[in-house]
């Protein structure tokens, strides 16, 4: 079993990740320490909140390098995936650039922000993150911000306008929704991240 670190950005609920993985039987650490994510076999990168306090907490604890230099496959969830992107609205901020595209507001297009609650998932069939996943299986979403679709995008959803559900490039994957928090697609999801990659 790889060791998994979870990447403590001090701006995430670590727990619920944590507690998601440790139910499939995984035994993941949390950590804010450089040498244990370059040693690791694997890394989720969680966040929540702005991505602007999200790259100042990173750069603070010296883990900006570790996380572009990663070579191990990382899951950005949620804020965690917006990081991998070249740049987000929110605040005008400079993200990890690891994927190309651009984290843009969500138009209202009448619907309440931020984007609050269950919704359809379209899934490339072929892709290992997705195995066993049903199309139009339920995610959880919580979020004001998304990746419009491009070249990187394995999935989407819509919210008035199509986006970016989730997002890979070489070994870094992304994914807007919580999957610690959608039950059993969630943890497939998971699980098919420790275990496919």
């Amino acid at each position: 079993m790889p060791d998994l670190i979870i990447i403590d950005t001090g701006c995430a609920n670590l727990a619920s990740v944590q507690y998601a993985l440790e139910r499939l039987g995984y035994r993941p650490q949390t950590s804010a320490d450089p040498a244990a994510i370059r040693a690791a076999g694997k890394l989720v990168l969680p966040g929540v909140g702005s991505a602007a306090a999200a790259m100042h907490n990173l750069a603070a604890r010296g883990l900006i390098e570790p996380v572009r230099a990663a070579r191990q496959p990382l899951l950005g969830i949620c804020l965690g995936m917006q990081l991998l992107t070249r740049h987000s609205a929110e605040g005008n901020t400079a993200t990890l650039g690891l994927i190309p595209g651009e984290t843009t507001a969500l138009p209202a297009r009448g619907l309440p922000l931020p984007h609050t609650g269950w919704n359809t998932v379209r899934h490339d069939a072929q892709h290992p993150l997705f195995d066993s996943i049903a199309q139009d299986s339920h995610f959880y979403y919580v979020h004001g911000y998304a990746v419009l679709p491009g070249a990187h995008t394995i999935a989407t959803s819509d919210y008035g306008v199509p986006f970016s559900a989730a997002i890979a490039r070489d070994n870094y994957y992304g994914v807007q929704f919580h999957p610690e928090r959608s039950g059993k697609s969630g943890a497939r999801l998971l699980q098919n991240f420790m275990e496919n990659l």
